[in-house]
């Protein structure tokens, strides 16, 4: 890794314009993004910024670091494959509730497992803002402001850092979009912490879900120190509101990083195709 310290949040933003709608959570996101690769001291061209689809998964576009827009759901195997070619590469993965843990529930419960290091960021609204609010998996099964579920889902919501925490993610965090630099500094937290990072950001959708506003009264620090420990973790998390912010696991698991064995050189495989 090459470091690069005097980089600045404004060097990591892209000239393009977010087209979220006004009073998204997701522009205090952009903004921890930003000011958290800065602080991590990396240069752009060490960073991979890695997205499926969904509002949130906009984010790599408005990014200055190398970036990959992916399909539904499969961030986390693309980014996965990237730092698993190119471990020199600091790997970000970002998404939404319903990219991550719909169609993509089967990648973040296997990423959780692997470990590999890389970390990813779920901006978490409990809605499906982009096709017009519908509930997603971690919407509550009695929110019945959908014209598609009148009555509620019925159905009990993904609790994503109870998810990831069973599946076996190596650090947990919380936080909370109206917070952006504790956001920032829980993105730094992640990015250093060997093996798979997940950081869940509480981030409003105002637009289909306007209750969301009272999130701000809502969310509270956490009073413990990060659980190093499973059980530890499992015993604070069962207590958990959903509302608590912070570093909430640390382990100390090793990550995944198979012997890499090359045989061929780049100069090889430029000669394949000149002949």
């Amino acid at each position: 890794m090459t470091v690069q310290p005097n980089l600045t949040a404004q060097d990591f933003k892209s000239d393009i314009k977010p087209i979220w709608c006004p009073g998204c959570g997701d522009y205090a996101v952009l903004a921890a993004v930003t000011k958290a690769l800065a602080e991590t001291g990396r240069k752009r061209e060490d960073i991979a910024f890695i997205s499926g689809i969904g509002c949130s998964s906009r984010i790599p576009a408005y990014t200055n670091v190398y970036g990959f827009h992916g399909v539904h759901g499969r961030a986390l195997a693309i980014a996965a494959g990237v730092k698993l070619a190119r471990p020199d590469l600091t790997v970000v993965a970002a998404g939404g509730d319903g990219d991550g843990f719909s169609i993509g529930g089967n990648h973040f419960m296997h990423a959780c497992r692997r470990n590999v290091d890389m970390t990813y960021i779920i901006m978490d609204n409990e809605v499906y803002g982009m096709t017009k609010g519908q509930a997603s998996p971690t919407t509550a099964s009695d929110w019945c402001n959908s014209k598609l579920t009148p009555h509620g889902t019925g159905i009990s919501p993904v609790e994503p850092v109870r998810l990831a925490l069973a599946a076996g993610a190596n650090f947990i965090a919380r936080g909370f979009a109206g917070n952006p630099n504790e956001v920032a500094r829980l993105i730094v937290e992640g990015i250093n912490h060997p093996g798979f990072s997940f950081i869940q950001v509480l981030s409003p959708c105002v637009t289909y879900r306007p209750e969301q506003r009272e999130w701000k009264q809502a969310v509270h620090a956490s009073d413990a120190t990060p659980a190093q420990l499973i059980a530890e973790a499992m015993h604070q998390l069962a207590a958990d509101d959903g509302f608590t912010t912070g570093v909430l696991f640390a382990g100390n698991r090793q990550p995944f990083m198979p012997e890499r064995k090359i045989t061929a050189t780049f100069a090889d495989f430029e000669r394949k195709f000149e002949s």
